[in-house]
């Protein structure tokens, strides 16, 4: 393990970053066999920590029970206004290092501020800025948690946090008590009692606290969201998403994930330790928390196989990794129940050699659509069970992509779709297209899934993160173009 000094602040998919203190504690509590891992009795409500797995009355009440409100809903709040929004990022891996691309690409966008306890990252990011044509930004790397000075500042409006998961929570709980709206790569945090704490903090504190799930923004998924909403796919009944992407080289390689913090992960729990791609498109086409909304969630998984495997074959003798026990099931299979009686099929594969795949699945009752390949078959257009061209749909594309045909930046331009648009709100004092509900709910199946294998797929409550407001219709992803750029 590498000093603190030298631990980078990188994050998810393809993002470098080392293990923290953080994650050395979540070790010593969690235990290799992740049998550990608190809910924490949902926010700040109860008292005593419940296991995971807990079989216990007063387990099943903490998972069910809803804290009261601290401050006034968040639904339907809009950004303040601003000519220019003054951005900090924290973390500057492979993610990080490369997002700033896109901020410093979005007009009316000022990056203030960059914090990693790599120096030379840092360096670099800043280099990046003033290559722009920008004033130089504030520089922080004094270890890792030089983050909370950045916080501290008065000229930022905006936090991105793109760092290892360990520190997602604390850096979203510390950037919204300073003031800041913040967005957070996946998973926003991995503890219903942080999610719960960040409902609460985003209520109290009147700040945005938003799941950046790009995937929200894919062209495909932004043009079957048109397309479901105005009713070509029928009335709702299943859909699918999914993380399936063999990342067995990238997690036992030391200059990808230093630390490596994303490979162990699987030494401690066992359920969808990703599932925010698969899950926030679906969520919008179904209209979670804006008319329906998730109640429950059933997992099962696969024997943990793949990551020993792969070690055995490529790892050498005294490799760090071969003190490592993984527990993580190979394939994690969830189906969610929602309030109207749909499902949702959740996979998670990151262990086992196979194509890239998020699945991307809608039905109804007038067809389906199937991602990777991207097909459809929908009545009266389709007949003799043959699916159709989904191209031949393209007139349904949301109007951001319509107007950015051609985006720069990585994942076939999402990533810019969702920068634009997040700042775009902030500039115009608009809602954001989605909330701290939409975060906590995206991100409820990484403790869940985890508690229901380990009940042997018993269903697990996926708490009402908007204590009752979910049942109102109100605009989300599928937005309007607005008046003004």
């Amino acid at each position: 393990m590498n000093d603190a000094a030298q631990q980078s602040h990188g994050t998810e998919d393809g993002d470098d970053g080392s293990m923290s203190r953080r994650s050395v504690l979540w070790t010593t509590a969690a235990g290799v066999a992740g049998a550990g891992l608190g809910l924490g009795g949902l926010g700040s409500t109860a008292s005593a920590a419940t296991p995971l797995g807990s079989d216990s009355a007063a387990g099943a009440q903490a998972q069910t029970a809803t804290p009261k409100r601290q401050g006034a809903t968040m639904v339907g709040v809009p950004f303040e206004g601003r000519s220019t929004v003054r951005v900090g990022l924290v973390g500057l891996g492979n993610r990080g290092g490369s997002m700033i691309d896109l901020y410093l690409a979005v007009p009316g966008v000022q990056v203030v501020a960059v914090c990693d306890p790599v120096k030379e990252k840092a360096q670099q990011a800043a280099a990046k800025v003033t290559a722009a044509g920008q004033p130089a930004p504030a520089v922080y790397t004094n270890g890792e948690d030089d983050y909370e000075n950045l916080c501290k500042r008065g000229d930022i409006d905006f936090v991105y946090v793109a760092t290892p998961w360990d520190f997602h929570f604390e850096m979203a709980k510390t950037a919204m008590l300073h003031g800041k709206h913040v967005g957070v790569e996946c998973p926003i945090a991995l503890q219903l009692d942080q999610l719960w704490e960040l409902v609460d903090l985003s209520e109290r504190t009147r700040r945005h606290c938003m799941q950046l799930e790009n995937c929200c923004y894919g062209r495909n998924e932004m043009r079957v969201l048109r397309m479901a909403h105005a009713g070509l796919f029928g009335d709702l009944l299943h859909g699918a998403g999914a993380y399936n992407h063999d990342l067995r080289g990238l997690m036992f390689d030391p200059d990808y994930y230093e630390g490596p913090w994303r490979r162990l992960w699987h030494t401690r729990l066992r359920g969808d330790l990703y599932p925010n791609h698969g899950f926030g498109p679906v969520a919008n086409y179904m209209n979670l928390n804006r008319g329906d909304r998730a109640v429950s969630i059933t997992s099962v998984g696969s024997p943990s196989l793949g990551l020993a495997e792969y070690r055995k074959k490529h790892m050498p003798a005294g490799d760090p990794s071969w003190k490592e026990t993984y527990i993580e099931s190979d394939r994690t299979i969830s189906l969610v129940q929602t309030a109207k009686g749909r499902v949702i099929r959740l996979e998670h594969d990151v262990s086992t050699p196979h194509p890239y795949s998020r699945i991307n699945s809608l039905g109804g009752t007038k067809g389906l659509f199937e991602d990777y390949p991207a097909r459809i078959y929908i009545e009266p257009d389709h007949t003799n069970d043959t699916w159709g061209d989904f191209g031949k749909y393209a007139d349904w594309d949301h109007w951001l992509w319509k107007e950015h045909a051609n985006p720069p930046g990585g994942h076939g331009g999402m990533d810019y779709m969702l920068v634009f648009r997040l700042m775009q709100c902030m500039r115009l004092g608009l809602v954001p297209d989605f909330d701290v509900y939409d975060a906590a709910t995206w991100t409820s199946p990484v403790p869940l899934s985890h508690l229901s294998i380990k009940a042997k797929g018993a269903p697990q409550q996926i708490p009402d993160f908007t204590r009752g407001k979910w049942k109102n219709a109100r605009p989300g992803m599928d937005s309007e173009k607005p008046a003004k750029a």
